[in-house]
């Protein structure tokens, strides 16, 4: 999908194992907004909840749109589109905790979320949870997230190191998700962007079965947006798809001048070392 400033794609696969995929992700480039919602909990709560909160958030932002927000103070310093965000994952918060709590049968469900929305060339991001948003750029992979997890704790404590964690056996301890409780506080992030830029949003059903250095090199290799998130499925259901994989990735592609200046930046560096489709 092309429209105005971005290339955009996104695919959800129910994985190797689950029986129900209670993974869910918004695309609305005409806003800038793009969100994946990975659910937890009983009797195919864990779907209902991803589903509320990706329809609350997309409501919210569409409402307020154009709007004055008054910025909490925690969130003074952030952008008003930034706080509009966070506000739509409370707000989000707030229905999926009512509804858990007055249906006995969706009792404790909850759900991760990550969400950007782009514009005037900054990237806000918000996310609780162990979802996961990433900006690649000139061949460089970065994290724009930290999970709120047990695990990523014990990493952060110096008790585990990156290749423990993904053996742990505590891998699912959510220590912040959407629903679980009254309030939440929500991470934010804000990243300047340019022209060749790719945002890459997924749950952690992709990023428990595929190295991030796999991930980079998808981008690199494959460049179109449907086609890395058609090849990092089919990589981490080959690693075993023990999650649903639910990714997004968005291209910036700026004007026509910007594009054409990387369409022959990409033909000059077309001998660059990028490992065979198969290894991806």
């Amino acid at each position: 999908m092309t429209q105005g400033r971005f290339r955009v794609a996104g695919a959800t696969d129910l994985g190797r194992v689950r029986q129900v995929n209670e993974d869910a992700y918004a695309l609305c480039p005409d806003q800038g907004l793009f969100v994946v919602c990975d659910g937890m909990g009983g009797a195919m709560a864990g779907e209902v909840a991803s589903r509320l909160a990706v329809e609350t958030i997309v409501e919210q932002l569409s409402e307020a749109a154009g709007n004055t927000v008054a910025i909490p103070a925690a969130e003074q310093g952030y952008r008003s589109q930034t706080s509009r965000l966070a506000e739509a994952m409370r707000r989000s918060n707030a229905r999926i905790y009512t509804q858990a709590r007055d249906d006995s049968r969706q009792a404790g469900m909850g759900t991760t979320a990550v969400g950007a929305l782009i514009t005037q060339d900054i990237a806000s991001v918000a996310h609780v949870g162990d979802s996961r948003a990433y900006l690649w750029r000139n061949d460089c992979f970065e994290p724009l997230t930290n999970d709120h997890s047990f695990v990523e704790e014990q990493v952060r404590a110096g008790l585990l190191d990156r290749d423990q964690s993904l053996q742990s056996a505590h891998q699912n301890i959510l220590l912040r998700a959407l629903g679980l409780e009254s309030t939440v506080e929500v991470e934010l992030n804000e990243v300047p962007l340019r022209s060749g830029d790719y945002l890459l949003l997924c749950s952690d059903g992709l990023t428990r079965m595929v190295p991030e250095v796999a991930m980079a090199q998808a981008i690199a290799r494959w460049r179109d947006p449907q086609r890395i998130c058609k090849r990092l499925i089919t990589a981490a259901n080959g690693n075993g798809g023990a999650d649903n994989i639910t990714v997004v990735v968005v291209e910036i592609v700026g004007s026509w001048r910007e594009r054409l200046s990387t369409y022959w930046k990409r033909l000059a560096s077309k001998g660059r070392d990028v490992k065979a489709d198969s290894e991806i």
